[in-house]
């Protein structure tokens, strides 16, 4: 197969390509250039798509013996990432901007401009385990569960994931650097890139806010409907947040408050106990099924809410355009504009994605 290897500059990437080489196909690999005003270097591991990060990829690319191209994806990256995750902020939602970039960037753009010229498939270095079965895609989680990136993928449609490889699933992070060492790669040991992308120094709060400006609220006991201060915008908050909610006054019984709702028309923040985060039902829209099999019927399965943790047994249930999801135990730190994802449990084989959706409202 013709097979374009997406290269970000790190190990991961670089050794996905490595394997795509070893297994016969004809690759040629491609940096996205994502930021009109990339960093001359990373900090640490904070941040990606530098100037230093195509740099490592080209010289990836150069002893793997393939051809290497930058591509500029800047303003598609802009308009659907960084101004979707802006817009749902400001709708107090909380997105996900490494789904949205791996949904619209990754495997959208980039595959279809691939397939447009002639490639046969998108090789990525994401921690997942992909099959076909008669032609129908199985999306499983890795092998290293504590580097799975299945959740990120299960916005996937059936159509993008036959078209994509990844060869890094069956294997360990590990076992992956010391396979990057002994090829050769001087990524071996480059740290993996963590936080948003672009927000390098970590603060989401003041890349919004300059942004979308101040838009003062109320924070507000849910209880007793007190005031307990003032805010800056919706935007600088998240549901389940404990700290800087910038409230002087201690709870009553003196244990700590948490962000249990965000109201953006009235700029209203409230506030209240652990006790209150706890949800029950998740109701969420737009279900996309990679496998092709939509539910039928009640189902039992897992679901996972966050790209690492917020995992809970539910039964899962469709109707139209809509899956409502009823937990097994409440599970804390849900908000609507996450994505929630269902597995099948396979002890033999491995958790099955069975479909994801966005989450609409929680009760």
């Amino acid at each position: 197969m013709r097979v374009l290897a997406a290269m970000s500059g790190g190990v991961d990437s670089a050794v996905a390509a490595a394997r795509a080489v070893d297994a016969g196909h004809e690759v040629v690999g491609v940096h996205l250039a994502l930021s009109a005003k990339p960093g001359t270097l990373r900090t640490g591991s904070r941040g990606c798509c530098t100037i230093e990060d195509s740099g490592d990829a080209r010289r990836a690319a150069d002893i793997l013996g393939i051809p290497f191209y930058i591509w500029d994806f800047a303003e598609r990256f802009t308009e659907e990432v960084i101004e979707t995750f802006v817009g749902e902020y400001a709708a107090g939602r909380t997105p996900n901007p490494c789904v949205t970039c791996n949904e619209k960037i990754k495997f959208e753009a980039l595959l279809d401009k691939a397939m447009a010229l002639g490639f046969d498939a998108v090789a990525t270095g994401h921690y997942a385990r992909l099959s076909l079965v008669d032609g129908v895609p199985e999306l499983r989680r890795s092998v290293d569960s504590g580097k799975d990136q299945s959740y990120v993928l299960a916005s996937l449609t059936p159509e993008q994931l036959r078209h994509s490889l990844f060869p890094l699933g069956d294997s360990w992070k590990t076992d992956v650097r010391a396979e990057a060492e002994s090829r050769g790669l001087s990524v071996a040991k480059k740290p993996d890139s963590h936080d948003i992308c672009f927000i390098p120094d970590g603060d989401t709060k003041s890349f919004l806010e300059k942004r979308l400006g101040q838009r003062p609220g109320q924070l507000v006991d849910a209880e007793t409907g007190a005031v307990l201060g003032e805010h800056t915008g919706v935007h600088g908050f998240t549901v389940g947040q404990r700290k800087g909610l910038g409230i002087e006054a201690p709870a009553p019984d003196g244990r700590p408050r948490y962000v249990l709702s965000l109201e953006p028309v009235s700029g209203t923040v409230k506030v209240g106990s652990a006790r209150d985060l706890g949800v029950n039902v998740i109701e969420a829209n737009r279900p996309i099924w990679p496998s092709e099999r939509p539910l039928d019927g009640p189902t039992e399965c897992v679901v996972q809410v966050r790209a690492h943790g917020g995992i809970v047994e539910a039964v899962a249930e469709v109707s139209g355009d809509s899956v409502t999801i009823q937990l097994r135990e409440p599970l804390r730190g849900v908000a609507p504009g996450q994505v929630v994802v269902l597995y099948r449990t396979d002890a033999a084989e491995g958790d099955l994605v069975l479909g994801s959706a966005k989450i609409s409202g929680t009760r």
